[in-house]
C-alpha cells in the first residue's frame, strides 16, 4: 500500500479529531492487520470504489475518547456506547473518510464513498469490503485511542 495514498487519510483524521473533539492524536507506525478483531469499542466501516482502486477504512474509537467527542462535540456525557455515540462515529467515518478523498483527488485518484456502517461492542469484528492487504495505525491521546484500518487493492 502506497504511503501516498495512507498519508490522507491519517492527516484527515487528526485533523478532524483536533477541530472537532480538540484532541490532538500522536500515531504510532503502521503495522500489517491479519485479523478481523477490533481494537476499540465503537468502529465506523466505509467503502470506497473508483477506476484505480477499491476498498474499506475503518476507524475505532475506545470507549474513553468516544465518551470524550460526545461531550466536546455535543456537550452531551454519555457512560455506555449508545445510538448518540454509534451515530456520532458515522458522521466522524463521513468526515475522516470525506477528508482523505479531496486530498486524494489532487493526486488523481477518485472513488465514490458508501454509507458507513457502525460496529460496536467489546471484541467486535470488522469486515472490510474487499480481501486485500491491511494496515492498522493506532492514535493516542491523553483522551484515549483510535485505531485507524486501510484495506485496498488496485
Amino acid at each position: 500500500m502506497k504511503v501516498e495514498f495512507v498519508n490522507p487519510f491519517i492527516v484527515s483524521l487528526k485533523n478532524v479529531l483536533s477541530t472537532m473533539a480538540l484532541v490532538e492524536l500522536k500515531s504510532e507506525k503502521p503495522k500489517k492487520k491479519t485479523d478481523e478483531l477490533a481494537c476499540g469499542e465503537v468502529s465506523g466501516v466505509i467503502g470506497m470504489i473508483g477506476p484505480q482502486v477499491k476498498g474499506s477504512m475503518s476507524i475505532t474509537f475506545g470507549k474513553d475518547l468516544a465518551s470524550h467527542i460526545m461531550q466536546t462535540m455535543l456537550g452531551e456525557s454519555v457512560d455506555e456506547i449508545d445510538d448518540q455515540v454509534r451515530d456520532m462515529v458515522g458522521e466522524m467515518t463521513n468526515m475522516i473518510c470525506g477528508g482523505a478523498k479531496n486530498a486524494l483527488a489532487e493526486q488523481n485518484y477518485q472513488f465514490e464513498m458508501a454509507t458507513p456502517v457502525i460496529i460496536s461492542g467489546s471484541n467486535h469484528v470488522i469486515q472490510h469490503k474487499v480481501d486485500g492487504p491491511k494496515i492498522i495505525l493506532t492514535f493516542t491521546s491523553d483522551k484515549g485511542n483510535a485505531y485507524l484500518e486501510i484495506c485496498f487493492v488496485n
